[in-house]
């Protein structure tokens, strides 16, 4: 019966497995994939050909007019062939060379076509009938085009090249080592002001809720409207900070925040760490009130301190949810984009892994750069993982 239970459990869920498996692995082998080819951004659509037709001219000059090109600028295509029927109303009174005819029938053969070629079939003809249904009938035809290509993105031809351009120069580990301080203050920031942002309000005294509800404002605010007050705020000719630092004396001249090294990747660490931090509130206040009031009673009665009765009864308590919220935000810190391109666009310092793929694949329109700095982004993930599941969950009881 358990047995049975089992499979019919294992069964109902299949469906949910393969859905999820297939939305997660899916972009990721293409990811993989693409980080092993040279591909541009150009690259992503394969090489077809194109064709139009149109009827143009006049009188004796009236022609059918077919213009072939190839949709990619580098690679060749074979065997290219343009087939259609004549429109009824139209008489051919000469025919391009390379186009067999088969009653109202035509193919041609256009040979190969190389990489960013154009080619044009004319057929002279005639109206018979009534024009205006001969010109909607040519307009409305569609000829078919064929030929054979080596597409770059589907092919079996694969190369380190992306891998040893992010690798070669100082400017990949320079990206790297932003994005661990970036990673690692912000998650450490976020959990540390979290728990102290927890501890304030673990006591019941009047507007409690109130004061709950704006704690989450950063992290439930749009990023674009924070981000954009930030900015506005921090600005070095009308930003509020700067006035107010001018007019206390503080300093003799505005700063410009976001703007210079190494400020401005202090600023934006800053922002991950005030805009994230109510999510290690939230949980981390769930969590105290959950624990036994009673420890507390008794270690008052021992005389206890207020830090004796933290750091040797909560934090304990404590540490398997502070775990999980480090692996959690240290993650999405480490993939996190849009609050560095939305606050600096990567500039002064700030350029972490995710802009530098971003910068990759569509500044520069490479691809399989792009998805190999993404590739990078996956095993070191994988790398911290493993070392958190191995080591630091172990001790956690986690």
């Amino acid at each position: 019966m358990l047995k049975r239970e089992a499979r019919l459990a294992w069964g109902l869920l299949l469906p949910t497995l393969a859905i999820v498996s297939a939305v997660v692995a899916l972009p990721l082998l293409a990811i993989f994939w693409i980080s092993f080819k040279p591909i541009g951004l150009a690259d992503l659509r394969p090489p077809a050909p194109v064709v139009r037709e149109a009827l143009r001219g006049s009188d004796d000059k009236l022609r059918l007019e077919f213009r072939v090109r190839n949709s990619s600028q580098t690679e060749p295509i074979s065997g290219v062939t343009l087939s259609d029927r004549l429109p009824d109303g139209l008489r051919v009174v000469t025919a391009d060379p390379r186009c067999v005819f088969d009653g109202a029938d035509f193919t041609c053969d256009l040979g190969d076509l190389q990489g960013g070629a154009r080619d044009r079939v004319e057929l002279f003809v005639t109206i018979e009938g009534d024009a205006d249904a001969a010109e909607n009938a040519a307009e409305e035809s569609a000829p078919i085009v064929t030929g054979q290509s080596n597409s770059i993105l589907t092919n079996f031809e694969f190369t380190l090249d992306n891998f040893r351009r992010i690798f070669s120069g100082d400017e990949f580990w320079g990206v790297f080592g932003v994005t661990v301080f970036y990673t690692v203050f912000g998650t450490l920031g976020a959990l540390i002001f979290g728990l102290f942002a927890a501890l304030l309000l673990n006591k019941e005294f009047r507007g409690q809720g109130i004061l709950r509800g704006l704690y989450l404002f950063p992290y439930v605010a749009p990023v674009i409207a924070v981000a954009f007050a930030w900015i506005i705020l921090f600005d070095p000719f009308s930003g509020s900070a700067n006035a107010l630092l001018l007019q206390m004396g503080i300093t003799g001249s505005a700063i410009n925040f976001f703007g210079e090294r190494p400020l401005a990747l202090i600023m934006v660490t800053v922002f991950e760490i005030w805009r994230y931090f109510p999510l290690s509130f939230l949980f981390i206040l769930a969590r105290m009130q959950s624990i036994d009031t009673d420890i507390y009673e008794a270690a008052d009665m021992d005389g206890a301190s207020p830090f004796q009765k933290f750091w040797y009864l909560s934090l304990p308590q404590l540490l398997g949810i502070l775990s999980v919220l480090f692996l959690l935000r240290f993650i999405w810190t480490f993939n996190k984009f849009d609050d560095i391109f939305l606050l600096t666009g990567g500039n002064a310092g700030t350029r972490t892994l995710t802009v530098n793929v971003y910068e990759q694949a569509f500044a520069i329109s490479n691809i399989g750069a792009g998805a190999a700095v993404a590739v990078v982004v996956f095993c070191c993930l994988v790398v911290f993982s493993v070392f958190f599941f191995r080591f630091v969950s172990r001790e956690e009881g986690l």
